[in-house]
């Protein structure tokens, strides 16, 4: 099978390097970005004959479409305001398509294709990365353990192994997408009704051994369509950002101060917009490629019938920097499982044909399994 990889940037690598090193099936693999050079280089560290690199221009709806051509199955690792397009350019060109997510309202367009990529015969699965992505499968594979289910909560977030001040923070994916975690709203289940919640609120403690004090927080996004997924099946189900303790005081102040919005506003006669430029500084003072974890835990409440009582389940995933690759642990945990995803749709594994939440489509035990296959390990607790 043919596989194409749109965008190279860490998550285009980690991907292209998961289609070429950790699966035996795939024969091709094309990866393509605005920057040939940049696609080169990909290509290059991969270090394969089996892959070639391209040049995209991600809005130019017919090059896109001419190059998804003749390729099995497409994962956008590019900006998310791209992907309701490339939907439509994958349902043309008849390729499943998979892609990172990042946004609701752009989930949102994409599931409205469903009735036309039913016709095309193919999958378009959003938010296939960490969170939405894998936690949404992880969530059904834990639900399955219960003969009655009353809370999901899901906690992640990946952090720098060596935390510099002020915020114990490093760039692991777009500024963009960090910034809109943080300004949307946040949607949960609460008392069995699904509700909005502002982000960078509900701080909480948590601890993973072997780490120094963390803390958690409602962010946008990470439930993705798990609420509607599990409206009338559970009682409670959120979803907040793992940090350093201490990081979500210091970014909320400089949200509170008006640095992330994008109204224009002039400053010594020049317009501007508070968000670019506070992206601009945090790309440019924030570290991006120092070695990294990223901790992954969901905490299950219901009841078996086999047990008496309240009976918890929890997963706990720890996964870091990758040595001997040089693939970082937020590639790991993003990329593979877009590949993974991407693998199962071009395999014919999938067999949901249309738009669908990637929690209705794939197999969780079968996910899961591949995951293991590539040492991203879950640790389980039961009480």
């Amino acid at each position: 099978m043919k596989i194409l990889v749109l965008g190279a940037g860490r998550m285009g690598h980690g991907a292209a390097f998961d289609l070429v090193h950790n699966s035996t099936d795939v024969d091709a693999v094309t990866v393509a970005d605005f920057d040939l050079k940049k696609a080169e280089e990909v290509a290059e560290k991969v270090g394969t004959s089996r892959i070639d690199a391209h040049h995209v221009d991600a809005s130019n709806y017919s090059d896109v479409v001419a190059l998804m051509n003749g390729h099995d199955a497409v994962i956008s690792c590019v900006n998310y305001w791209y992907n309701e397009s490339l939907s439509r350019a994958a349902i043309e060109s008849k390729a499943s398509f998979c892609d990172l997510g990042g946004n609701n309202y752009v989930v949102d367009e994409q599931l409205a294709l469903d009735d036309e990529a039913k016709a095309a015969g193919i999958s378009i699965i959003p938010d296939c990365g960490l969170a939405p992505g894998m936690v949404s499968i992880l969530a059904m594979h834990g639900a399955a353990q219960f003969d009655q289910l009353d809370e999901i909560h899901i906690r992640v977030g990946g952090l720098p192994q060596n935390p510099q001040p002020p915020l114990e923070y490093q760039l692991v994916f777009s500024v963009e997408g960090l910034i809109n975690e943080y300004i949307e709203i946040a949607r949960v289940i609460r008392d069995g009704q699904i509700k909005t919640v502002e982000s960078m609120t509900e701080l909480e403690s948590l601890a993973f051994e072997g780490f120094p004090p963390l803390e958690a927080f409602q962010t946008s996004g990470g439930t993705s369509t798990l609420p509607d997924t599990f409206l009338g099946k559970v009682k409670q189900l959120d979803y907040k950002t793992i940090r350093y303790a201490g990081h979500c005081e210091k970014f909320k102040t400089m949200i509170d101060l008006g640095l992330c919005s994008s109204e224009e506003m002039v400053a010594d006669f020049v317009k501007v917009k508070p968000r670019k430029v506070f992206g601009e500084l945090l790309q440019q003072h924030l570290p991006a490629d120092g070695p990294d974890y990223v901790l992954v835990r969901l905490e299950f409440v219901g009841q078996k019938h086999d047990r008496e009582g309240v009976n918890r389940l929890r997963y706990d995933i720890v996964d870091k920097q990758d040595e001997k690759t040089g693939l970082s642990a937020m590639m790991r945990t993003t990329a593979f499982p877009a590949s993974i995803i991407a693998q199962m749709m071009a395999k014919g594994d999938i067999l949901m044909r249309g738009a669908t939440p990637q929690e209705k489509a794939i197999d969780p035990e079968k996910f899961v399994a591949e995951l293991s296959r590539r040492s991203i390990d879950i640790r389980t607790f039961e009480d």
